[in-house]
């Protein structure tokens, strides 16, 4: 029998108690900051360089941005404007007004204010994804699961490049979203399978609208994979009965009209209706869904093959593709093998149906494609952070393999930069600090298996960083033509550069006020502006055709070959983005001075 403890005993146990619990509790708040500085610092990446023209970008961007101005020049909402062919019904027209009001109908055209909307829908994307993973980690790793799912999310590449800027996935993920969060909101607040679905006509005429807004961004299309993955999660996460089945399905019935409908708004408010039938409907939707290699075939052998749809998240995920294909993998094995699906919690099958509807209806189309599924990549990041500890080591490694040359080659391109007087030694460092950061990250990932995991991430921040670093000296206005320029060619007829669809609308941008007229740059298309002339012809019959034009000098050596006839009136570093076979070859991969830079003309004939 133990002898009872004195008073003192008595008193100081529970003092000590509280001592020890205190500490633990500041030494778990101040393991925190790490994580929550990680997903600032990434949030961060995302403002910065936001409205640089060398952001990562769809090569369409321009097409949509000159769509905008050209019906913000109109000062009608409807119809929309175009000066392409083809291409003036090839999106709803509610990205169009976004950047309309976001640019205040011309009047604050720049890529900073089009592009901020596009970070406004990522954050809160982000920030409910973070909430739910909080939810649904056990303790005491919830924030740190938070942190992750925040960070991966924004890390993804389809995130970083359809998230942030004016051409966007965006608005269409978070909209049709909301049906599905709210699902997971009931699952993880009832966490059994017994419970069944209080979801009501309310919600269900809620969820038709936000699948509306949804389609109104990209297409009446994404109202089928949001339906059935709402249908399939609804049903997978609460215990089956037909009285629910019935229910459910007349219920997601009713939001897919809905969201059909409000799409359907376009026809009866635009005053072409026909055009955006043919336009929109017929071209640019319903020609993915015909091919004239017959479907089976071209699903095997054509251009987008079956096979690589079924890669779609490890492609969007990026510089973490390999990471993804862990979980796919982790997930099968699990799943096949162990067959502990019929573990899942009811929130964990919500995220199932997420991920797998939406892969397995764009595997229908004859023209498939990852971003297809970007509006599924909140689930994939949610279930990658609750199994972050899980996923094996080695597909962290092989990303660190992957992260780590590409920041080498920043670096070098940084340091070239600096060598041919494009970024100045302060610019230089900020891009080689950022790079040294990364491969100190890949660095500890190898030496240290405790930080492998925290090490993917911040080298994969420290890429997107270091790349937008790299980029900065030629992204500013001190970059472009000075205002003198600018107000020199202002109502002039300049001729400039088009190498792809759209492309010569990034000239409204860097010469405000011009009257821009298209030249092909690279001579593809037939009859645009003599492209079959020798470049020396060529230039000087532009120049007697037009007041000023911008050409893309071939060799960092030669002069304007119309001097002494024409003026160099400014000249500016261009970047070549599209390169012939043979340019770029293992022997001058370190010169990227051989490859990559050239300069920009604007030229105006000698009076």
């Amino acid at each position: 029998m133990k002898p009872p403890r004195s008073t003192a005993a008595r008193v100081a146990a529970p003092q000590g108690g509280a001592f020890l619990l205190g500490a633990a509790r500041r030494k778990n708040r101040s393991a925190h900051w790490p994580w929550l500085l990680l997903v600032a610092f990434t949030a961060l990446l995302y403002l910065l360089g936001l409205g640089s023209p060398y952001a990562p970008t769809n090569g369409d961007e321009m097409v949509y941005i000159h769509i905008a101005r050209m019906t913000a020049e109109s000062g009608h909402w409807l119809p929309l404007q175009s000066e392409l062919l083809g291409t003036r019904n090839t999106k709803p027209p509610l990205l169009i007004w976004q950047a309309m009001v976001a640019g205040d109908w011309g009047q604050s055209w720049d890529l900073f204010a089009l592009r901020l909307p596009s970070i406004a829908y990522t954050f809160a994307t982000t920030a409910l994804l973070a909430f739910f993973a909080h939810r649904m980690a056990p303790a005491p790793g919830k924030l740190r699961a938070a942190c992750v799912a925040a960070a991966l999310y924004l890390l993804f590449f389809s995130t970083f490049r359809y998230g942030r800027v004016y051409l966007t996935s965006a608005p269409e993920t978070f909209w049709l979203a909301l049906p599905m969060w709210w699902v997971l909101w009931l699952r993880v607040r009832d966490n059994a399978l017994n419970q069944p679905s209080t979801l009501g006509w309310l919600a269900y005429t809620l969820f038709g609208i936000a699948m509306g807004l949804g389609a109104a961004y990209k297409s009446f299309a994404l109202v089928a994979p949001a339906a059935a993955a709402l249908w399939c999660a609804v049903l997978l996460s609460e215990p089956l009965a037909w009285r629910t089945t019935w229910r459910t399905t007349a219920g997601v019935a009713w939001s897919t009209l809905l969201g059909v409908g409000i799409f359907a708004l376009w026809f009866v408010l635009d005053p072409d209706p026909a055009a955006v039938w043919q336009e929109f409907v017929v071209a640019e939707n319903a020609g993915k869904m015909s091919n004239t290699m017959g479907y089976w075939q071209a699903a095997l052998s054509g251009p987008y093959p079956l096979w690589t749809q079924l890669l779609a998240y490890p492609e969007n995920a990026g510089l973490l593709a390999f990471m993804a294909l862990g979980f796919c993998a982790l997930v099968l094995w699990r799943g096949v093998r162990r067959q502990s699906y019929a573990q899942l919690t009811p929130a964990l099958w919500v995220l199932l149906a997420w991920l797998v509807v939406w892969l397995v209806v764009f595997t229908i189309p004859s023209q498939r494609s990852a971003r297809y599924v970007i509006p599924a990549m909140p689930a994939l990041a949610i279930a990658m952070a609750l199994v972050w500890d899980r996923l094996p080591r080695v597909w962290f490694w092989v990303t660190l393999l992957v992260c780590a040359p590409a920041l080498v080659m920043l670096a070098r391109i940084g340091w070239v930069m600096g060598s041919m007087g494009i970024a100045s030694t302060p610019e230089v460092a900020m891009t080689l600090l950022a790079a040294g950061a990364g491969l100190a990250g890949a660095a500890a990932g190898f030496l240290s298996k405790i930080w492998v995991r925290n090490a993917c991430l911040l080298t994969c921040a420290a890429v997107y960083g270091c790349f937008t670093l790299m980029v900065a000296p030629i992204s500013t206005v001190a970059a472009g033509y000075s205002p003198a320029v600018q107000a020199q060619m202002r109502g002039q007829r300049v001729v400039v550069p088009n190498g792809f669809t759209g492309q010569y609308e990034r000239f409204h941008f860097v010469l405000p006020g011009a009257r821009i007229t298209p030249y092909d740059s690279e001579g593809r298309n037939t009859g645009a502006l003599y492209p079959d002339m020798p470049a020396k012809e060529r230039l000087d019959r532009l120049l007697a055709d037009f007041d000023a034009i911008v050409w893309l000098q071939e060799d960092l050596n030669e002069a304007p070959s119309c001097l002494p006839h024409c003026t160099l009136v400014a000249q500016r570093w261009h970047v070549k983005s599209r390169h012939k076979s043979g340019e770029v070859t293992l022997d001058n991969l370190w010169h990227p001075q051989d490859w990559l830079f050239r300069r920009e003309w604007l030229l105006v004939r000698t009076p």
